[in-house]
């Protein structure tokens, strides 16, 4: 049995996790609001804490980089209307372990926490670094070697998920779907301008090529190591 905190203003919602997370033997302690979420939060000891995006009085990724900012590592699970993927970020970047959208399904909310709940403590990925590359996911910020890039949002976004496949080759189908979010892939040179955009700052000092394009297939990171 887990001893869960739910903030949820939504009290048809609350109710619904509530009967649900209780019915799997968890204790499950239910806050309506940020603030009384946050009193709740930091006033006891929780193996895991749900909380909506969006709260009144204090919103869930405010009350979460608070939180994050104390100290806590309580694994947190973010629920959002908000499904994007930009959105998605924000909330693993404010301090969630997890980002569910709404509408979901009570099976895979209590899957996601049981998840959580087998991972051992402060194991979150925070820093990712391949050859010279390296981004702070919580900062929200890059590197090269010594040198800052200047990287807007959807730029990071794209590096990150290159970062993460070094030496695969992604299609453009692939980045609009991931990246981007599209269920289709649009006739638009999208993908073109924003990896030109980021080669340039990859490479603004001189620095070899890392991201190259295959013929008729995509792109692919190649670490200098």
């Amino acid at each position: 049995m887990a001893k869960l905190l739910l903030i949820e203003d939504d009290a048809a919602t609350a109710e619904e996790i509530l009967g649900d997370l209780s019915g799997r033997g968890h204790a499950v302690a239910w806050a309506a609001t940020g603030p009384e979420g946050a009193e709740r939060a930091r006033g006891e000891a929780w193996d895991a804490i749900v909380l909506d995006r969006m709260l009144p009085g204090l919103d869930g990724l405010t009350l979460l980089q608070s939180l994050r900012g104390a100290g806590d590592r309580t694994p947190a699970l973010v629920l959002s209307a908000l499904a994007d993927v930009d959105e998605r970020i924000r909330g693993l970047r404010a301090g969630g372990d997890d980002y569910l959208a709404k509408p979901f399904v009570l099976a895979e909310l209590a899957a996601r926490i049981e998840a959580l709940l087998r991972r051992p403590a402060d194991t979150r990925e925070t820093i990712l670094r391949v050859g010279s590359l390296e981004i702070d996911l919580i900062a929200g910020t890059g590197r090269r070697g010594s040198r800052d890039l200047d990287l807007l949002p959807r730029e990071l976004t794209l590096l990150e998920y290159l970062m993460r496949r070094p030496g695969q080759v992604v299609t453009r189908a692939l980045l609009f779907e991931e990246v981007w979010n599209y269920r289709f892939t649009p006739r638009s040179n999208l993908i073109d301008v924003h990896l030109g955009r980021l080669r340039r700052k990859l490479e603004a000092a001189g620095e070899p090529p890392v991201i190259h394009s295959v013929r008729g297939v995509g792109f692919t990171l190649i670490p200098d190591d």
